[in-house]
């Protein structure tokens, strides 16, 4: 169920700190060289954020935020495998609390954030390619009212899946290409 892989944190206080994942197919994590580069672009945005990591598979994007100085997370899947390793993940860096993992089917609504208690200014939204699922989670995160005003969305996704964000309330501000994955930085506007 559970293996050891080259995934790693890249930078911050576990830099260099191994991190399980699932045995399989079914996750795909985002690559060392794409998570560089997406904190390299928001580096001085993360210290002190409340993350959402959506999708969250292993969690090395929550768990890449949290050793740069991110305050908490919360991570949100549906695979009972996935948040078994993300719960490792966390154990063997010593996070446990006040970070969350949720249990939930995020193609139906986010309202397991309606009992939290502060909104989250950084968002991951790494969905499973081509299912189109970016649209409706943007949706969802809209009605749920648990983003501050300027928050950042990071949407990892495949090139054939474009963003039509501009009937939400979520602008691009930036995109870039890294092999076969593009991802969208955008933000969130009231």
């Amino acid at each position: 169920m559970v293996e050891e892989t080259g995934l790693r944190i890249i930078g911050g206080k576990f830099k260099g700190r191994r991190l399980r994942a699932v045995r399989g197919t079914r996750t795909r994590p985002t690559s060392d060289r794409t998570r560089e580069a997406i904190f390299n672009i928001i580096t001085s945005e993360v210290r002190n954020t409340r993350v959402l990591d959506l999708f969250a598979g292993t969690g090395a994007l929550g768990l890449e935020a949290l050793s740069r100085g991110a305050q908490s997370a919360v991570f949100i899947d549906i695979s009972r495998q996935s948040l078994s390793v993300l719960q490792e993940n966390l154990a063997g860096l010593s996070l446990e609390s006040p970070n969350r993992i949720i249990r939930w089917d995020l193609t139906k609504n986010l309202n397991c954030l309606l009992s939290m208690p502060q909104a989250f200014d950084l968002v991951f939204l790494d969905p499973p390619y081509n299912k189109n699922l970016i649209i409706p989670v943007l949706n969802h995160l809209r009605i749920s009212q648990s983003l501050e005003n300027g928050a950042r969305i990071i949407v990892e996704h495949s090139q054939r899946e474009p963003l039509e964000p501009d009937r939400l309330a979520f602008e691009i501000v930036d995109q870039r290409r890294y092999g076969k994955t593009l991802v969208s930085f955008l933000n969130y506007v009231v």
